[in-house]
């Protein structure tokens, strides 16, 4: 809010001068304040059959309803943040603060190049103008939407999630860098600026503080502002005011088809993975079933064609794959544990079931879970040929034939369990290396030399899903439409085939190490396994991505 207001303040003052067809003069000495190198040129700059929609390049929509489709992500997690001993969290050790300063680097880059006379597109009034126009744009769609949907915070702090005003800033000022001199001097300010955005989006994530489907919305919003405040400057100044433009010009994708883009995109193709070896699994989970639900897909890809139809190139691609069922063994987890050790304890059938409540009652009395990512999360990199097929200057259909490889980060839940230590003592009779008589004589709480109480404090990977390193190959098919001389936009059908070896590793039990080492050497007298139990599964992967694509032509 501040930011915008300080922005409208300085648009009134400065629009008080400002005379139709006259120069323009800062009210204030501009060689006091930048020195003498400081230059303000101002030129009248006219655009042939320009329209105001002709500043819209739509692209922020698609991220926007990218964003509303994935909301479900956050469906896995329990969210009742009050209750801390059936929680299942999503936590993370990423922590940094630099995403707080990297959302305003558009608008500060942008400043830096006016106040040192790079001349960008627009005078001083039409840029504070178009700027002051995007921030209230995207304060308004913000946190109007914030504080009407009230989203919880993946750390469960406030509700004010969706969409993520960080990502909206930052994506906003990349657009006012993008449209001042990455459309006039270089691409390769856009490619910085929304690179910086970007970096800021996922370090939001990263962070805690923000789901995915947050920062996918946040960027469509800051995009859309930006576009629809310069579609405004231009009904409000029309061609007047601009230093350079060279919106009119267009890439003639028949000649130069050559690309480097930034893509975000989503995935489908659901699979599931039916772990249904009862040695794997707890007895009360017998049908869970994990599936990948909607992936959400991040990457840049370039090509270089040696001909107007022929090129060789590659593509740096992270898919981050939501996986459904995995919370079902925290529902299950703990009961199975309180059952196995129900069994141990009353092997001989003589202890009463209220004794075994009674001395299994502070044995845990605080159990949490730590889910470190709720994603499989798939790093791949391929590379081959891509086709283009022109369909005017301004369109062409690609597509492409690609192989490469991919690796996944693993998915692991983690419990933090804390109680009392018990001791276990119990009188056995084997014959033959068989026992044929076990009878306990105590159940008891481990007292310290003062006669308090002794506790066990106990962390450990309680569910682990985690995927192979495989070959992937991919095609797709896209159209891309030339915005201007150097950029393009780019929406694309992409197919990609792996197959995967996953391993699920489950571990309810592993507490009982330090909350009672004796039950160890029990459950190995009657044969009963509480080690972690392990299983393995194949499948074939197919995932189709629909995206869109901001390209640099080169």
């Amino acid at each position: 809010m501040k930011r915008f207001l300080t922005l409208a303040l300085l648009f009134v003052a400065l629009s008080v001068q400002a005379e139709e067809g006259q120069p323009y003069h800062l009210p204030f000495d501009s060689k006091t304040l930048f020195g003498s190198s400081f230059k303000q040129d101002y030129q009248e700059v006219k655009m042939p059959g320009f329209k105001p929609l002709d500043e819209i390049s739509w692209s922020g929509v698609p991220l926007f309803l990218a964003g509303v489709i994935i909301k479900g992500e956050k469906n896995t997690f329990q969210q009742n943040y009050n209750d801390s001993h059936v929680n299942a969290r999503l936590v993370s050790s990423f922590s940094t603060s630099i995403d707080d300063y990297l959302q305003y680097f558009g608008p500060a880059m942008t400043l830096g190049l006016k106040v040192s006379g790079v001349e960008g597109r627009s005078d001083w009034i039409r840029f504070l103008s178009s700027a002051a126009m995007t921030y209230a744009c995207e304060a308004i769609l913000v946190n109007g939407i914030k504080y009407t949907s009230r989203e919880l915070r993946p750390d469960g702090t406030t509700h004010n999630s969706w969409p993520s005003g960080h990502t909206a800033t930052a994506f906003a000022g990349a657009t006012l860098l993008h449209k001042e001199y990455g459309l006039t001097r270089s691409p390769w300010y856009s490619v910085l600026g929304y690179s910086v955005a970007t970096s800021t989006a996922v370090m939001r994530v990263l962070n805690n503080r923000h789901w995915v489907s947050d920062v996918f919305s946040g960027a469509g919003i800051g995009i859309m502002s930006g576009e629809l405040a310069y579609a405004l400057s231009h009904v409000i100044f029309k061609d007047r005011r601009l230093v350079t433009d060279n919106l009119a010009v267009c890439q003639d994708l028949r000649t130069n088809p050559s690309f480097f883009g930034l893509s975000m995109g989503v995935g489908f193709g659901s699979h599931h993975l039916n772990f249904e070896d009862a040695e794997a699994l707890p007895s009360s989970a017998q049908a869970i079933k994990l599936s990948f639900q909607t992936a959400t897909v991040v990457g840049i890809e370039g090509a270089y064609f040696l001909t107007k139809h022929v090129g060789v190139g590659g593509r740096l691609r992270v898919s981050t794959m939501p996986i459904k069922g995995w919370n079902d063994f925290i529902h299950v987890g703990y009961e199975t544990t309180q059952k196995d050790l129900e069994q141990l304890l009353n092997a001989d059938k003589t202890i009463p079931q209220t004794s075994i409540d009674a001395m299994q009652a502070d044995l845990v009395t605080n159990h949490e879970y730590e889910v470190i990512s709720g994603h499989l999360a798939e790093f791949s990199l391929d590379g081959g040929l891509y086709f283009n097929f022109p369909l005017s200057n301004r369109l062409a259909i690609a597509t492409k034939a690609l192989v490469g490889g991919s690796t996944m980060q693993s998915l692991d839940l983690s419990a933090h369990y804390t109680g009392n230590q018990k001791r276990l003592q119990y009188d056995m009779t084997m014959q033959n290396n068989v026992l044929t008589n076990l009878k306990v004589n105590d159940y008891s709480t481990r007292l310290d030399a003062n006669g308090q109480p002794m506790t066990y404090d106990s962390e450990w990977d309680f569910f682990l899903l985690s995927g192979s390193r495989s070959m992937k190959y991919g095609t797709g098919v896209s159209l891309t439409y030339a915005h201007n001389n150097n950029f393009s936009w780019r929406v694309f059908l992409d197919y990609d085939f792996t197959h995967k070896s996953f391993t699920l590793t489950y571990n309810p039990n592993e507490f009982m190490r330090t909350a009672m080492p004796e039950v160890y050497g029990l459950a190995t007298l009657l044969n009963y396994d509480l080690n972690p139990k392990s299983y393995t599964l194949e499948r074939d992967l197919h995932r189709w991505t629909l995206g869109a694509a901001f390209n640099v032509s080169f």
